[in-house]
């Protein structure tokens, strides 16, 4: 009666083995396929420190060129969209969840194609600085590697798992591609889930830090300020930040159910206009509004640093009003229109410089304004508060904030389900169900 016992044992052990290695194997491929997006992203920052909003450059040479440039891509960018790129159209995330929902199309929405249209999609608007950010194309990568390593068979649960590792290969920050699996994704925290998305996005968090991805993406920011100061300002700020990012999520549903099917039916024309707006928001701002968001949130806590350790008022603060309308507009209209990309970053980087700004009207210290700021409009955007908070922890090194942070992500998911009972990607996904069965239903002859 012993032996059968050991011998299924053994059977099990080496089937959780093989498991694990199917797992890791994964995990690997999609940190190293995450090098080039990252690749892309170290270039564009480069190239938005050549913005005068950002340097002493000048409009002239390589910085009025960037600013021109939407006025060209953007069109193209539709114009591809619509045509030979049809699939590839959308930021990732919608597609992914109707993939996860709905297996009938899976293959559709992670074969290899669209996968490699809607990176070239991206690469392209990311290098004329549009303000997007990249979890939508990440988190597709993944889901999609996962899908061709595992011949079709894989689970949900897997293929969610793999798109969370897709996160953590693009940002490093493998506990926030795994709380999105569990808080957005699948929706559910529960150890088979868990434990194979530790696993994927460890694995591929380490293979993309290896690509130059840094540990702390805005460096490590120590504070003084005692938990119960840190609660006073949350509240706040929380809500504040919360309401500018949930307002920035009922504005990108709102414009793409208005863009999105002028994007389809006149290409050029509405590239032209959304480029042309993209490019007047650069040359007001200075190209405050350009890229994903991280230039811009790494120069406020850069000036905000320079203020607590020298006690003298940067001026600049005062302008922090025009800085969140521009980095509104920009994003919405970008992503509005289906170019591939995503929210975090730009959430990220509007809820920092609302936060920013109001602690230094307020007479507060502007760097945690800055920081609750982030948590609090990323969480308010996305209505995923626990991953709002490890990624403010992880991408600022912020860990002894935890309690403000924490305070922030919860008013601000909380501020942001005020504007958007329905939360963004899940609003995107069946906005997209809606257009495509509306235009399926247009085409369809009638009977006779």
């Amino acid at each position: 009666m012993g032996t059968p016992v050991r011998t299924s044992g053994a059977a099990a052990v080496a089937r959780g083995l093989r498991q694990a290695l199917g797992i890791a194997l994964v995990g690997l491929a999609v940190g190293l396929a995450c090098w080039p997006l990252n690749a892309i992203d170290r270039v564009q920052d480069a190239l938005i420190g050549q913005m005068p909003g950002f340097g002493p450059s000048r409009w002239t040479g390589l910085p009025l060129a960037l600013a021109l440039a939407p006025i060209a891509v953007v069109p193209l960018l539709l114009l591809l969209q619509a045509g030979a790129l049809r699939r590839s159209a959308g930021s990732g995330l919608p597609q992914l969840v109707q993939a996860l929902e709905q297996p009938e199309h899976r293959n559709q929405q992670l074969a290899a194609a669209p996968t490699a249209g809607r990176l070239l999609l991206w690469s392209l608007a990311s290098l004329v600085l549009l303000p997007i950010g990249r979890e939508g194309p990440a988190a597709q990568l993944g889901a999609a590697i996962a899908h061709g390593l595992g011949r079709r068979r894989l689970s949900p649960d897997l293929l969610a798992a793999a798109a969370g590792a897709g996160l953590a290969g693009a940002f490093n920050t493998p506990l926030m591609g795994v709380i999105f699996v569990a808080e957005e994704l699948t929706r559910r925290f529960q150890a088979r889930l868990i434990w194979p998305a530790l696993l994927m996005a460890g694995l591929a968090a380490e293979v993309g830090g290896l690509g130059g991805q840094p540990l702390f993406a805005l460096g490590i920011h120590d504070t003084p300020v005692l938990e119960w100061e840190q609660a006073l300002w949350a509240l706040p700020i929380g809500l504040g930040a919360g309401l500018v990012g949930g307002l920035m999520a009922r504005l990108l549903l709102l414009g793409s159910g208005r863009l999105l099917p002028l994007a389809r039916r006149r290409p050029i024309i509405t590239g032209v206009v959304v480029g042309a707006a993209l490019a007047l928001l650069t040359l007001i701002s200075g190209g405050i509004n350009c890229g994903d968001g991280e230039t811009l949130l790494r120069q406020m806590l850069t000036q905000a640093e320079q203020v607590r350790s020298t006690a003298i008022e940067p001026g600049s603060w005062t302008s922090w009003t025009p800085t969140v309308a521009v980095r509104l507009i920009g994003p919405v209209l970008a992503l509005s229109s289906g170019i591939p990309g995503g929210l975090i970053d730009p959430a990220f980087a509007l809820g920092g410089s609302f936060g920013g700004g109001v602690l230094q009207l307020a007479g507060g210290p502007a760097w945690l304004g800055v920081l609750l700021g982030m948590a609090g409009g990323l969480a308010g955007a996305t209505q995923l508060p626990v991953m709002s908070l490890a990624f403010a922890v992880r991408i600022a090194g912020a860990q002894q904030l935890l309690p403000g942070l924490l305070l922030a992500s919860l008013f601000g998911a909380v501020a942001g389900r005020w504007l958007m009972p329905v939360p963004v990607y899940r609003a995107l996904e069946h906005l997209g169900s809606q257009q495509k069965s509306s235009s399926m239903s247009v085409l369809k002859p009638e009977n006779s």
